[in-house]
């Protein structure tokens, strides 16, 4: 559940997609919105705008999915939470996580993100970080099964190709860009996704 000053509503209720902005000198720069597909419901009286939240990201558009992995992943309660540095000091209040930690399926120290940085120089900090991103752009993320294509009807029918690289949504439309077929969505295990390093 997502929970506001709104109300309460199921994730699954809410669509994502790529803003893009530009500022006063024409430089573009693109944000993660999650916005209530029923607005009627969500809707804020004094302006009419219906609940969104706004997930800026530093870098390119596969950065942003992969914003959108991590809150996928973390709004799953069937799963363990993302094992990302930001979440670490509260694994073990999430009974999921707890479990799965205590069965040692997590194969590193409660205190591993920690740790690491206290133990890291900042110069060690900027290249891991450099190394992470390189695999996030990497990430065949358009390639990968569309899962809201299941959940709303006809959604799936509203367009069957993407870039073949997610970075392309930044500069379309151009001849020269290559469509993929996207990915059927029915079998969610399959999805090829990136470490949570």
């Amino acid at each position: 559940m997502v929970k506001s000053f709104r109300g309460e509503f199921p994730f699954y209720e809410f669509d994502a997609f790529i803003e893009m902005r530009a500022d006063m000198k024409g430089n573009q720069f693109h944000s993660l919105k999650v916005r209530h597909r029923y607005p009627q419901h969500s809707k804020d009286e004094r302006n009419g705008l219906p609940l969104d939240f706004d997930f800026p990201a530093d870098g390119s558009i596969a950065q942003l999915y992969a914003m959108w992995d991590m809150l996928g992943r973390y709004m799953d309660v069937s799963q363990p939470l993302p094992d990302i540095p930001r979440l670490e000091p509260f694994r073990h209040l999430d009974p999921t996580t707890k479990a799965f930690d205590e069965a040692g399926k997590r194969g590193r120290p409660a205190t591993y993100w920690r740790d690491l940085y206290a133990k890291a120089s900042e110069q060690e900090l900027k290249q891991w970080r450099e190394e992470h991103r390189k695999v996030v752009d990497a990430a065949p993320w358009g390639s990968r099964p569309d899962l809201m294509a299941q959940s709303v009807p006809g959604y799936g029918d509203s367009y069957t190709a993407e870039p073949e690289d997610v970075n392309d949504y930044g500069r379309f439309p151009n001849k020269a860009d290559r469509f993929v077929e996207r990915a059927d969505a029915k079998d969610s295990t399959a999805q090829n996704k990136p470490d949570n390093h």
